[in-house]
């Protein structure tokens, strides 16, 4: 639990016995911006963000057309377009929102670089053995992965048909196993793209359907620059309160001080 005092804009908490501070005017966003047209990430044949004015009669919503204000229709697919948040409604018979589910937005959390091994069928896995290396039960309840290599092309990266890396499901369960609660990945997603529909890795983080972490979260398509080092942070989720299972959001680092 946290114990916060704050300070102007400072917070000091203690974690776990240790005490830690954060200065919240110095958040580093991980979160890819949803752009109009082309320039956003692409997964999964999903169509591109359009932002399109409304027009009625005579009025345009689009000051730049000669419109008194801005005024527009916005068409994103939150899983296909960029950094997104989603809840166990994404693969669940039953219905759960991201709205109703994330219920906390601050959480102690673990920034880790993983280079994705080559498997015999040319697959690039997250294996168990190297999340072992990098994380201990109980550390923390939120996971940054980051995977090597590193590069602003992630950001506009057409990812449809190109399998994409993603974590192998007892990796994932290991990951359930040190108390980790909410993911975050720079992947699509951190299932394979193509595989029959089985979801290993999601059923795996959300122990579906047999136990369900209804309060855990996955975030997908998240970008770590390689200026922010690996380590601890205070990590700050935000999302719009979209009664679906996944949500645009928008990802906060705050480096840690003690």
């Amino acid at each position: 639990n946290f114990v916060i005092l704050h300070s102007n804009m400072t917070i000091f908490f203690q974690y776990k016995n240790e005490s830690y501070k954060a200065d919240l005017t110095k958040g580093i966003d991980i979160s890819i911006p949803i752009r109009n047209g082309f320039e956003n990430p692409n997964c999964f044949w999903s169509p591109m963000p359009s932002f399109e004015a409304v027009r009625a009669g005579d009025f345009v919503g689009d000051t730049q057309q000669g419109g008194v204000v801005n005024f527009k229709n916005i068409q994103i697919n939150p899983h296909g377009n960029g950094t997104h948040t989603e809840c166990v409604g994404h693969i669940a018979k039953e219905v759960f929102t991201i709205n109703q589910c994330l219920k906390e937005f601050h959480f102690f959390s673990k920034l880790v670089s993983i280079f994705p091994q080559k498997m015999d069928n040319g697959d690039r896995v997250i294996t168990k053995a190297q999340l072992e290396e990098v994380l201990d039960k109980k550390t923390c309840k939120a996971l940054i992965i980051r995977t090597l290599p590193n590069d602003n092309f992630k950001k506009s990266t057409n990812y449809s048909g190109s399998n994409p890396p993603y974590l192998h499901h007892e990796a994932v369960a290991y990951l359930v196993e040190c108390g980790v609660e909410h993911l975050l990945v720079d992947l699509p997603s951190v299932d394979r793209e193509q595989d029959e529909g089985k979801l290993l890795a999601h059923k795996a983080f959300w122990l579906y359907p047999d136990n369900i972490r209804s309060q855990c979260s996955i975030t997908e398509l998240v970008y770590v620059s390689n200026q922010t080092k690996d380590g601890f942070y205070f990590l700050n989720i935000q999302i719009a309160s979209f009664e679906m299972d996944a949500s645009p959001s928008k990802i906060l680092l705050f480096e840690l001080y003690q």
